[in-house]
């Protein structure tokens, strides 16, 4: 847990002379989540739902709410993709070859990503949001100025991660209040990488901390 006698004894390592707390990372994920500058976009039918209903068990409404809900995640997710490319490009230090190699990966999946999310929205009978003004309003991604070093990258992505695995959950909850078990299945995919990729990377935190002390 964040703060209390355990929090002021934690040893917190560092990799460029800056202190590791896990729970200022948490603590910054969860306002992100709760971001009220967060819009959710009210969304119509697609023209071809509107030349031929759709008929597959799911009503209207529900269809609506969790291509919402996957709208969001589309927007952190494309976010979070431009962040780590960013980052790829941009990252220094004698990490240099593990973080670049390794950001590859990631912006490389979180592309992938993106497209199977879209096409989930489209399938639902609405148009995926697909410009970067749609995106801003939709995400809880925190956008970087500049190029920090090499260690605020990994904590920052850590942050991203997190953030994705939040509205994961959000949209997981209406899906599955829906019944809609293929927005279900996609959605415990993402969450599986999210925390996955969380985990990796604060494990690099982790390894420099005990390499400092």
């Amino acid at each position: 847990m964040c703060g209390g006698p355990e929090a002021e004894n934690r040893n917190p390592g560092q990799i460029t002379g800056l202190p590791l707390r896990d729970c200022d990372i948490h603590t910054e994920t969860i306002k992100r989540a709760n971001n009220p500058r967060r819009k959710s976009m009210p969304i119509e039918v697609g023209a071809e739902v509107k030349a031929m209903p759709i008929k597959s068990g799911l009503e209207e409404k529900d269809r609506r709410e969790i291509a919402e809900s996957m709208s969001k995640l589309l927007a952190d997710t494309y976010t979070l993709y431009l962040k780590t490319h960013n980052f790829h490009w941009n990252v220094t230090g004698p990490l240099f070859h593990t973080l670049h190699e390794m950001f590859e990966r990631q912006y490389t999946e979180l592309g992938l990503a993106v497209d199977v999310i879209a096409e989930r929205i489209r399938a639902l009978g609405f148009p995926a949001p697909g410009t970067y003004q749609e995106f801003t309003q939709l995400t809880s991604i925190k956008q970087e100025q500049g190029a920090p070093d090499a260690e605020k990258m990994i904590r920052s992505l850590v942050e991203g991660h997190e953030t994705v695995t939040l509205t994961a959950r959000e949209a997981f909850k209406t899906a599955d209040k829906a019944k809609d078990e293929a927005s279900v299945d996609l959605l415990t995919d993402r969450l599986l990488v999210h925390e996955k990729t969380a985990w990796m990377l604060r494990s690099l935190l982790a390894k420099s901390a005990m390499a400092a002390s």
